[in-house]
């Protein structure tokens, strides 16, 4: 038997497989639904009937089939039999899903997803997950590669039910009458911690009561040689009060970071990446990937002349956002970023309706992690744009890497592109090959960094921005000296 991390694979070598889906529950605890998807090479079903759940428990094929739930010892089970030999040759991937119905998965305890022998009832592999806040939950697909089925571990959810796992693979799934439509949430600006600021070495020092004796002024300290001032942001006079002094604060310290590491003065082309996996879905609802996108306005307003950061989402597929202009962030945050979180990642064959001009329809882009097609639009991007300065991509994710021979590849080859990519990792999740791209050989220069947090926003300023810019100054001298820059 194997136990399995999230991202990995092994060969099925058996005929026929029961996924057996296990948890523990409690009071209040919700119940969780087994659920199978029988997708074609688009990704997609053919129609409603590629759905295998409890409602439609036998797909027209006999090849999969629903066999309902067990309780035994405390330990509630619900079961998927596959028989890969019977399945439809247009089939190439099983998707092995869940919902919750009366809460949310992470309320369950031991969520474990085993796979067995339907033949022999031999366990052959283990998948043990952890959840928070998901009702819908992917924990593994059978996928066929090169004549051999294949199983991968993916243990990521999402916040839509068993409607939104439908609708993302291709199922129309109507609204049911009276169920109430979210009202918008605008994700919350997490402010910084205040600055204090100190008294001009001229002033006076404050008067108390009572009035403290005299003190002789103390002898004049020869001032630390000024900062270069950074340059002015296009478009900050348009911010509003707030957000302006936190973008300048920020703005300075970008600075700071880069005469740190000996690159005072260098200019680059940003570029901004976001997860939108069904992970994810935590992360946008608490704000905080508003607010990793403000702390990265500052980076594009220190390094970048004009003053705009092209941007790009990513799940199972990318997706470009409209440019970022420095002047319209509050807009863009509540545009393009509250989409992401709202939408729930959402796929169906109708259209999203009430979408804004520029918004990207969220369900087109799917739940499931696909760095290498963003990586794979970026370079394109750089190609097809030529600029005098180098392009720094700043690529957030949360983790659940499998991509890593495409991921590997496409990094490989822009190695002689005038590119850096720095990744951030906001979890504990596996980053698969990018946490070992600094000891890959075989590149004339090292293009990629990476670094993971576990709370991106209990980072200070200082040190975000320290840790963000840590490598791309000797990526600039190394590409410089083989002659890419």
């Amino acid at each position: 038997m194997t136990s399995m991390s999230k991202g990995a694979n092994l060969p099925v070598a058996v005929g026929a497989v029961r996924a057996v889906l296990g948890w523990t529950g409690g009071p209040g605890a919700p119940d969780a639904d087994a659920s199978a998807l029988l997708l074609g090479a688009d990704g997609r079903v053919r129609d409603d009937g590629d759905f295998v759940f409890y409602n439609q428990p036998r797909h027209v094929s006999g090849a999969v089939r629903h066999l309902g739930k067990r309780q035994d010892a405390g330990v509630t089970t619900d079961t998927v039999e596959v028989d890969l030999r019977s399945l439809e040759p247009e089939i190439e991937r099983v998707v092995l899903g869940a919902s919750a119905d009366g809460g949310t998965f992470g309320q369950l305890s031991g969520l474990t997803l085993r796979l067995l022998d339907a033949g022999t009832q031999r366990e052959f592999a283990r998948f043990e997950m952890e959840a928070t806040t998901e009702t819908a939950f992917i924990g593994g697909e059978l996928y066929l590669r090169g004549g051999q089925w294949k199983f991968r571990a993916i243990g990521q959810g999402y916040a839509s039910g068993l409607a939104g796992l439908a609708t993302d693979f291709g199922i129309s799934v109507d609204e049911e009458p009276g169920l109430p439509t979210p009202a918008p949430v605008v994700p919350p600006v997490v402010l910084p911690a205040a600055v204090p600021v100190p008294p001009p070495a001229h002033a006076s020092p404050a008067p108390r009561t009572p009035p403290a004796p005299p003190t002789p002024p103390a002898p004049p300290t020869p001032p630390a040689p000024p900062a270069s001032p950074s340059r002015p942001a296009k478009g900050e006079a348009r911010l509003p009060v707030d957000m302006r002094k936190r973008l300048s604060l920020r703005r300075e310290q970008v600075a700071v970071s880069l005469r740190k590491h000996g690159a005072e003065g260098v200019t680059a082309r940003v570029v901004l990446i976001l997860d939108a996996s069904g992970s994810m879905s935590f992360l946008y609802a608490k704000g905080v990937v508003s607010d990793v996108v403000e702390r990265m306005a500052a980076v594009a307003a220190q390094l970048d002349d004009d003053g705009v950061m092209q941007a790009w989402t990513f799940a199972s597929h990318a997706a470009r956002l409209p440019d970022l202009a420095l002047g319209e962030l509050p807009e863009w945050l509540e545009l393009h970023v509250r989409v992401g979180e709202l939408s729930l990642f959402r796929r169906s064959r109708k259209p999203r309706k009430g979408l804004l001009p520029g918004q990207v329809d969220m369900r087109t882009v799917g739940i499931q992690n696909e760095e290498q097609k963003a990586i794979a639009e970026v370079r394109t991007y750089v190609r097809e744009h030529p600029a005098a300065d180098p392009t720094l991509v700043l690529f957030f994710s949360d983790g659940g890497v499998y991509r890593n021979n495409e991921i590997e590849r496409e990094l490989r080859e822009a190695v002689e592109e005038p590119i850096f990519w720095q990744f951030v990792g906001l979890g504990r999740s596996d980053y698969g090959v990018l946490e070992r791209f600094d000891a890959l050989p075989g590149r004339r220069v090292d293009n990629v960094g990476f670094f993971a947090v576990d709370d991106i926003g209990g980072i200070p300023d200082p040190e975000l921005y320290d840790r963000l810019l840590s490598e791309f100054p000797a990526w600039i001298t190394a590409a410089r000296r083989q002659g890419i820059l």
